[in-house]
């Protein structure tokens, strides 16, 4: 990790901030479970530490979505904790999964046939959870294969189902009709399976205002970005501040950046801050985002490079421009999702891009009481 001395922004995470989040996510939902989401290194956040810090507030059960996500992080998992892997398992792998003793969500007959026979072969049940397509048409068995399946139990043989599941498309809309379309889909689909728990709700689903089944996914809200559209109840997790590299003044009419995308209209001052796409900093936030200086907004002017962004700084005090200043990139005045709505994105892709050569600081959490986390 590079020095704070000699990267160009520092990224702050603040786990307490984090295990806040999964405790209002688990209020949310009670009496159903909340699992973590700790995919793609955690969010970008860093895989082990986010589970150790939701261990430590209670949560048992974590999704990845790849083996080598899983194969990495179960070694920092305490016992008795659940590792599923969402995507499921490529022809070959099933050995591996068992071995490091991972779950495997099940998205297909043919990955339920290959994890049966590596049942039969080891001559004991492997548990896995079966995710069904309730109408996303992602992952998931269709409706035809679920009715082959129930046809045809045995091709669970060998197989101890811990789980079953599937995934809401637009839980981030709370007026989506569909919402209850898949809901309805997903009972019907399930009750096939009666005795096994069932999961269908991710962050946004955990917001809707119904039941939760057994067990809710929880990822993106346990990491400060917004379940849903409007108000946001998570606490921020991540903050990102830039210093400034070079200021320069220009005369009215001169451009800016690749292109000269960006024209004055007026004489202006510009700060070059040292962070650029290669940093997960979003090109399409060129002549669109921007930043903040000692409370003042300054936007973001040309096109943002891979190593650098320039800012009109003209409205802000000389006293607060220097290189070094100190620049907000992610803060109190404005959160990933602001941001991701400046690049026409959303808050898991700025997220998973932040970059590695920002210095990063870490904010531990407490822990008050020691709990069991045992199954």
């Amino acid at each position: 990790m590079p020095s704070i001395d000699t990267a160009g922004a520092v990224l702050r995470i603040d786990l307490e901030a984090l295990a806040d989040n999964y405790r209002i996510v688990q209020r949310q939902v009670a009496p159903a479970t909340v699992a973590g989401v700790v995919k793609a290194n955690g969010y970008g956040l860093g895989a082990e530490q986010v589970a150790a810090t939701l261990m430590d507030a209670g949560c048992r059960h974590f999704f990845v979505a790849l083996l080598g996500e899983a194969a990495a992080l179960k070694p920092a998992l305490r016992e008795g904790i659940s590792l599923f892997v969402l995507n499921g398992l490529q022809p070959g792998a099933e050995s591996d999964c068992a071995a490091i003793g991972a779950i495997p969500v099940l998205n297909s007959l043919d990955q339920m046939a290959r994890w049966a026979a590596l049942a039969r072969k080891l001559g004991r049940r492997l548990p896995a959870a079966l995710q069904v397509d309730s109408g996303m048409a992602r992952l998931g068995l269709p409706p035809e294969e679920v009715a082959v399946l129930i046809a045809e139990r045995e091709r669970l043989d060998g197989i101890e189902l811990t789980l079953i599941m599937s995934h809401l498309a637009c839980a981030d809309d709370p007026d989506a009709a569909f919402n209850e379309v898949q809901r309805a889909h997903f009972e019907t689909l399930a009750g096939h399976f009666p005795d096994v728990p069932r999961a269908l709700d991710n962050s946004g689903g955990a917001f809707l205002k119904r039941g939760h089944f057994d067990m809710v996914r929880a990822g993106i809200a346990l990491y400060g970005g917004a379940p849903q559209s409007g108000p946001n109840p998570m606490r921020p997790v991540v903050e990102l501040e830039a210093r400034i590299t070079q200021l320069r003044n220009i005369p009215a009419g001169a451009g800016v950046g690749y292109g000269l995308t960006h024209r004055c209209d007026r004489a202006t001052r510009i700060a070059t801050i040292p962070v650029g796409y290669a940093d997960g900093w979003p090109r399409h936030l060129g002549n669109a985002g921007s930043a903040f200086i000692e409370g003042i907004r300054v936007p973001i002017v040309g096109r943002v490079s891979m190593d650098s962004t320039t800012l009109d700084v003209t409205g802000v005090p000389d006293s607060c421009l220097y290189p070094g200043a100190s620049v907000e990139l992610i803060g109190p005045h404005q959160r990933i999702d602001h941001v991701a709505a400046d690049a026409g994105t959303i808050s898991y892709e700025i997220l998973t891009q932040l970059g590695q050569r920002y210095h990063r600081e870490v904010r531990a959490a407490t822990v008050p009481h020691k709990r069991s986390i045992t199954a």
